[in-house]
């Protein structure tokens, strides 16, 4: 019959005592790495700008949105709404730059998410430039 439950053996001696510590602070560097590298590739950053892109039409339902990881790598999405519809629009950032052309609130956006005051950022600006989509 199978012995599932077997008691691990402890311990006999010093020298057995020193090497299971020093396996446990190879595992504990390890893990350490890992902890660094995952961080660096979720997102730590994010900035946010609601907007009317309409002056005279509705209020502040539009938004730009800037996800970014801590190399300031991510996205930027941003929502143009009107009373005919929703439009989202998404673009990639790297190194804190996009390919493409940005609005001025998508900039903003951007400015907000790397600022280090902060690491959620919320901005209400009215009579937007939102035409570089």
């Amino acid at each position: 019959m199978w012995n599932f439950f077997k008691k691990k053996k402890g311990p006999e001696n010093l020298k057995e005592i020193l090497a299971q510590f020093k396996d446990l602070k190879e595992d504990f560097e390890k893990i350490s790495k890992e902890l660094e590298n995952l961080k660096k590739f979720s997102i730590q950053r994010v900035g946010v700008v609601r907007f009317n892109p309409f002056k005279e039409v509705g209020g502040n339902q539009s938004f730009s949105i800037a996800l970014l990881d801590g190399n300031e790598d991510g996205i930027v999405i941003t929502s143009l709404y009107t009373r005919e519809g929703n439009r989202v629009y998404g673009k990639p950032i790297r190194k804190g730059q996009s390919e493409y052309i940005l609005s001025d609130e998508e900039k903003k956006a951007i400015e907000y998410a790397k600022s280090e005051k902060s690491k959620f950022s919320n901005k209400t600006t009215s009579g937007g430039n939102s035409g570089a989509h």
